[in-house]
């Protein structure tokens, strides 16, 4: 769908709301705290700045932010899991400004963290960026994912395949998705207004995923070390506008 530029200006509103919980959040990260203390920021920022959640009670999901430290991968729920030096996690949250949403992670360190943790964090952020890159008039949707996974996987890493990007507006998730891998045809032609989150998740060993038994949090199915960044970008004559940027 092609968004107005009333719709566009609501989008940046949340974004930037998505923005400073990233940055609130980030400040606080560091050995000792819990992965609640991290949903407890985040909701004092959308308190203050009168956005509602969208990830709180969607389908049931109790809080503000998905927390997914180390081998988990995305919907990891906040409670009492204790921080410690060497961990990485990922924090996932969204905004909702005036019935427009805005949906971003990062993936940060605990401490000093080991290099090849270092190497995943920097490869899969680095993949967002090849992949946001492609976001412009006339290029094709899939283009997206086939950026992403070039990157990650010259690295040795792989790309999950079971959780992709999307479409985003006046719902958190709409058509179409966006893989972060190459499925085998192009995908829809870009259009100026079109607004995307998104998302690769790139794991140290194989794609394959498991869910827990809390039917949310999802690992990777050999224990190895995943990360996961996000950002909600539109499609605009200059280029692709990040919405959720600091």
């Amino acid at each position: 769908m092609r968004r107005n530029e009333d719709e566009l200006t609501k989008m940046r509103r949340a974004g930037r709301v998505v923005a400073e919980i990233h940055e609130r959040t980030k400040a606080i990260i560091r050995p000792g705290i819990t992965t609640r203390d991290i949903d407890k920021v985040s909701r004092e920022v959308l308190e203050r700045r009168g956005a509602r959640s969208n990830f709180l009670n969607y389908h049931g999901f109790p809080a503000t932010v998905c927390t997914s430290p180390n081998d988990m991968i995305v919907h990891g729920i906040p409670g009492d899991y204790v921080l410690t030096e060497g961990d990485i996690i990922s924090v996932d949250c969204g905004a909702i400004v005036e019935g427009y949403h805005g949906d971003a992670a990062y993936t940060a360190p605990v401490g000093e963290i080991a290099a090849e943790a270092r190497r995943l964090l920097e490869v899969t952020e680095r993949s967002l960026w090849a992949g946001i890159d492609q976001l412009r008039e006339g290029n094709r949707l899939h283009e997206v994912g086939r950026a992403v996974q070039a990157v990650a996987e010259a690295a040795g890493f792989s790309v999950v395949r079971n959780y992709v990007g999307h479409a985003i507006g006046t719902a958190m998730h709409e058509e179409p998705q966006v893989p972060n891998y190459w499925p085998g045809n192009p995908g829809p032609k870009l259009k100026v207004g079109n607004v995307f989150a998104i998302e690769p998740m790139v794991n140290a060993g194989g794609p394959e995923t498991r869910e827990l038994a809390d039917g949310w949090s999802v690992v990777t199915a050999d224990g190895s070390l995943s990360a996961h960044f996000e950002h909600t970008i539109a499609i605009t004559e200059h280029g692709p506008e990040i919405f959720t940027l600091a």
